[in-house]
């Protein structure tokens, strides 16, 4: 399985991505954000953390218009995966892959500490390695990670089964307490804790490295 990374100016979770789709057994090309085009056949692409331009104007806004945002875009839309983390998801929102915000941390601090996560939905190529209702623990490290979006949207994410992961004691004031979700057809995922720094036991367990798992997995018996 071949996964390509983008690196933005400000991205420190860029290379622990790369490792996470490595350990999990993908063939992993960096990719700068002034390129235009991905590297063929790839199969999934991972939209890391950090702190993209700074975070000026918005988060992940300056990203989203980066060169390389049309071929992510281009790629979800001919069906590819896609894996947005913290940044990544804000990048995804900020580029309409994906419905809805990400403000500043109802607290008005950044927050960073491990948090507890319910899994909500095992029916994604990202989360079928766990079970629906599985309690797991990843990090936070976000200081705008507060998920918001209007009603009609809320209601669509929950009667499609697009909640990914929900917070057990939520830590920014997202709204129903969503920590990810996904697109309509499944393939594109935005959450804020980072599941590559869960992916190794010197990082204290390994439940994130499930979902790279689950991921690899349920593309190379495709």
């Amino acid at each position: 399985m071949k996964a390509a990374v983008v690196v933005f100016p400000g991205s420190n979770c860029d290379r622990d991505l790369k490792v996470a789709f490595e350990n999990a057994g993908a063939d992993v090309t960096m990719v700068w954000h002034k390129d235009t085009q991905m590297p063929s056949g790839i199969d999934v692409i991972g939209v890391p953390g950090g702190f993209s331009f700074g975070d000026y104007l918005r988060c992940g806004a300056i990203a989203a218009n980066s060169p390389i945002c049309q071929s992510v875009i281009a790629h979800a839309e001919r069906g590819g995966y896609v894996l947005g983390v913290c940044n990544g998801f804000q990048v995804l929102t900020e580029t309409g892959l994906l419905p809805g915000v990400l403000l500043r941390n109802g607290g008005l601090k950044y927050v960073c500490k491990p948090v507890e996560l319910k899994v909500e939905t095992a029916d994604s190529a990202y989360t079928s390695g766990y079970s629906q209702g599985d309690t797991i623990t990843i990090p936070i490290a976000h200081h705008d990670g507060n998920y918001y979006a209007d009603e009609d949207t809320l209601k669509r994410l929950n009667d499609e089964n697009r909640v990914a992961f929900r917070y057990v004691q939520n830590p920014n004031g997202s709204l129903e307490d969503i920590a990810g979700i996904l697109s309509e057809n499944r393939r594109v995922l935005g959450m804020m804790p980072h599941p590559e720094r869960m992916a190794d036991p010197l990082h204290g367990n390994t439940e994130g490295r499930i979902l790279f798992n689950s991921l690899v997995d349920q593309l190379q018996t495709a």
